[in-house]
């Protein structure tokens, strides 16, 4: 796992967040550690986040710290399930609400700290578009990326990226 991986789950005292499945996030770091450094498609089944950042698109606190690691991870070499995956949670998270058991606690403001989080990332998010899941990319931009021209400049590239 790169330095920037383990920086960024560092950064958080993960048995203090509310995790999904009930109690705390302590284990998702192992999660993570497993999806980044898989090296096959084989080596990431059974390892899931579902349920652990959100539910069907609810979102729990774990799923904000969650941001910025998987943004780390995108920066390094992932397999491509890997980096497929880790894209697709953060394009259900970045469009997910909070879960009633969030708001109940006063936290409705998940979905905004997620795509602020997200924002930190933008470059990251504009190479997926040019170089990876396009069409999962450009969702993403489009919920967090404030510059519309932006992207539809990242929409037309990865278009044209399609076409070749």
């Amino acid at each position: 796992m790169s330095r920037l991986v383990r920086a960024e789950i560092g950064r958080f005292d993960w048995r203090q967040i509310r995790c999904g499945c009930g109690g705390t996030a302590e284990h998702v770091p192992g999660i993570f550690e497993r999806l980044v450094e898989a090296e096959s498609a084989e080596e990431t089944f059974g390892t899931d986040l579902e349920g652990h950042l959100e539910v069907q698109g609810e979102l729990f606190e774990a799923a904000v710290p969650a941001v910025s690691v998987i943004l780390a991870a995108l920066a390094d070499p992932l397999c491509d399930t890997s980096r497929n995956y880790l894209l697709s949670v953060l394009w259900r998270v970045v469009l997910g609400e909070a879960h009633p058991s969030e708001a109940a606690r006063g936290r409705t403001h998940l979905p905004q700290e997620c795509r602020l989080r997200a924002r930190e990332g933008l470059p990251l998010i504009f190479r997926e578009a040019l170089t990876g899941d396009s069409e999962t990319a450009i969702e993403i931009l489009e919920a967090v990326d404030l510059d519309d021209e932006r992207v539809d400049h990242y929409r037309r590239a990865a278009e044209n990226r399609k076409r070749k």
